[in-house]
């Protein structure tokens, strides 16, 4: 059973994956400044769009480590190198998220302090958020993952004493 669970939210990464990845490529066609523009136009004169595909990379690398974090799981490889190499990764990329995220946020309140910015700080502020728990998260699953390793990977003392190398005379 938890094999056909582990597989679910494997499945479930991978379709949000797919969401994402439609929605970045089918949402600038509504904007209504491109209503008539030609494909090129859309994807490669908007700067902002260009930063948001930059900034997308991150996601895409946090969900395939998050995939593959479970495949490891459903290996009963939870307490290896893998698993803390891909509970770290996910960890960078939410701080990385929430970088790319805040520039931005700041850079508006900054620059556009009058102009009516309030649903795009509150959609990032909620973004950063988000991120920030997802980042702690797995810096704590990564403490955690790295004190069992150390335990399981290093000799108790009485075994060192038994093991050590002798002198010859």
């Amino acid at each position: 059973m938890e094999k056909i669970s582990i597989l679910f939210l494997q499945i479930t990464i991978v379709l949000i994956g797919i969401g994402a990845l439609a929605f970045m490529l089918w949402e600038p066609h509504l904007e209504g400044r491109n209503a008539h523009a030609t494909p090129f136009e859309v994807y490669f004169n908007d700067p902002f769009l260009t930063y948001a595909y930059t900034a997308s990379i991150a996601f895409f690398v946090a969900l395939y480590q998050a995939f593959r974090l479970l495949g490891y799981i459903r290996q009963n490889k939870i307490f290896s190198q893998d698993s803390a190499k891909a509970l770290r990764t996910i960890q960078y990329c939410a701080i990385s998220l929430i970088g790319f995220i805040g520039a931005p946020l700041a850079y508006l309140c900054i620059v556009q302090p009058g102009d009516d910015i309030a649903g795009g700080v509150a959609m990032g502020i909620v973004t950063i958020f988000i991120s920030a728990v997802f980042a702690t998260t797995a810096a704590v699953c990564t403490s955690i993952l790295q004190s069992k390793l150390l335990t399981v990977c290093t000799p108790s003392p009485t075994t060192r004493a038994t093991h050590s190398p002798r002198k010859l005379r």
